[in-house]
């Protein structure tokens, strides 16, 4: 995405770029207290904390990168865009930038990638997930999913049809309604922008080819973290089961189901999942 084109973006006034090889990352920070690592979901960008950084920053350090080849962050290699690759990509940045997160938050495929980050870390900081994308699509989807984003990742005009087909606010609005989510028409703007861009719908799409979830799955079992995993009652996208699953495998996790939010409840409703993290945080960073 054009920075300059994008003036009025959430957060604006906190952004910076960061060159950290093999990317060049888009970074927002505020805030003072326990740093926390925010990592977004697939097809985000750190739009998707707009409603998060105020009741957060009076007490925490807060940190919102967009993922490789999403958002503002120019991708640097084109197969370097799994869950295995993007951890270790996001923790060189961390090193770099003398970042030592206190406790990392992740929607969606972001919570699969604090999970995944946390197990590299020597002291197994205390996770976040909301709607946590942790679950494999079951039955031939589980096998023909990732082979059609393989192919549509590797055609490079499928980004130019994608952008083309649904840049239009209406076609917005039915993307975003298949998450159960409701937002308002100034947060869909956003969403707009994000899917009218082809670098970012392609860095997404690379993400989704290279996806390999479950090695993570299966570690999930002996996981060192304590874990609290929100889940929006109202999720078209990922079934609040998956999180009450996962939690039942990890010897360190709690489930909060929220009625009446979807898959983005974090931008339905900053101020309440904020309220949820702080009281699971201010016990787990005493």
């Amino acid at each position: 995405m054009d920075w300059a084109r994008n003036g009025d973006w959430p957060q604006a006034k906190h952004s910076r770029f960061v060159l950290s090889k093999p990317h060049k990352w888009h970074v927002q920070e505020m805030g003072a207290g326990p740093t926390l690592l925010l990592l977004h979901g697939a097809g985000g960008a750190t739009q998707s904390w707009r409603h998060m950084f105020q009741p957060l920053s009076n007490s925490y350090h807060l940190i919102a990168i967009d993922l490789p080849g999403q958002g503002f962050t120019k991708l640097g290699a084109q197969n370097r865009c799994g869950l295995q690759d993007m951890s270790e990509d996001i923790a060189l940045l961390c090193d770099q930038e003398g970042w030592a997160p206190d406790a990392l938050i992740g929607h969606s495929a972001g919570a699969a990638i604090a999970l995944q980050m946390a197990q590299r870390m020597d002291t197994a900081p205390p996770i976040v997930g909301i709607n946590a994308a942790l679950g494999n699509f079951k039955g031939l989807a589980g096998v023909a999913f990732p082979l059609i984003a393989k192919a549509l990742a590797s055609t490079p005009w499928v980004a130019h049809v994608f952008t083309a087909s649904n840049a239009r606010p209406k076609s917005v609005q039915r993307l975003l309604d298949g998450t159960g989510s409701k937002l308002p028409i100034e947060d869909q703007e956003f969403y707009r922008r994000l899917v009218s861009d082809k670098s970012h719908v392609a860095g997404t799409l690379s993400m989704m080819a290279q996806w390999q979830l479950d090695p993570l799955l299966e570690s999930l079992a002996t996981h060192p973290s304590p874990t609290l995993l929100i889940t929006g009652a109202n999720d078209k996208a990922v079934p609040p089961a998956t999180s009450t699953e996962v939690a039942a495998k990890m010897p360190d996790a709690r489930v909060v189901d929220l009625p009446e939010l979807g898959h983005l409840a974090h931008e339905e409703n900053g101020p309440l999942i904020a309220a949820e993290m702080r009281s699971f945080l201010s016990a787990q960073l005493a």
